[in-house]
């Protein structure tokens, strides 16, 4: 379906390039420079998509040598299928080409070559369907749960000190 798509698994990205894509994608995360650096850095494994260039789609695995984890699976919404702008007949994370698959059986084959003995992924709504079709299965009695450490509209520096007082 789209043509040029290319797949960097060696090339960790410029900071600036996420900072964009977050921008572009309405993500809601950080986008301080110095922050994403650390973030890319920190991952094991970070894989683009682009086209003409533009990342389109990036996936992240991060691992322990052990346990690892599908932390990210974003691809810009141009990309996706129908559901990204109807919510009808389709899902979030499904595109024709396989774009979103493909990063994420990349991060995969990397965590698994790396030596991990099982990979774990949070899944939202319509995500579950898309991690069940890569061949993740439901954990019986887990469930899952987060510590937000940075409130909405916080730097992490003033989220640091509301938290030591």
């Amino acid at each position: 379906m789209y043509e040029n798509i290319v797949y960097e698994t060696d090339r960790k990205p410029a900071p600036e390039e996420i900072v964009e894509f977050y921008a572009r994608t309405s993500h809601p995360t950080c986008v301080e420079p110095q922050r994403i650096a650390r973030l890319i850095d920190e991952s094991f494994c970070f894989i683009t998509a682009r086209r003409d260039g533009e990342v389109i789609g990036i996936a992240r695995g991060v691992t322990d040598g052990v346990v690892g984890r599908l932390v990210e699976c974003k691809l810009d919404p141009a990309y996706q299928g129908p559901a990204c702008i109807t919510r009808k007949d389709g899902r979030v994370e499904h595109d024709a080409a396989g774009i979103a698959r493909q990063m994420a059986l990349h991060v995969i084959e990397a965590l698994r070559n790396y030596g991990a003995e099982r990979i774990d992924v949070t899944a939202y709504g319509t995500e579950v369907d898309f991690c069940e079709e890569l061949g993740f299965q439901r954990l019986p009695g887990m469930v899952a749960m987060g510590l937000p450490l940075v409130e909405a509209g916080q730097t992490p520096a003033v989220a640091v000190a509301a938290q030591a007082s």
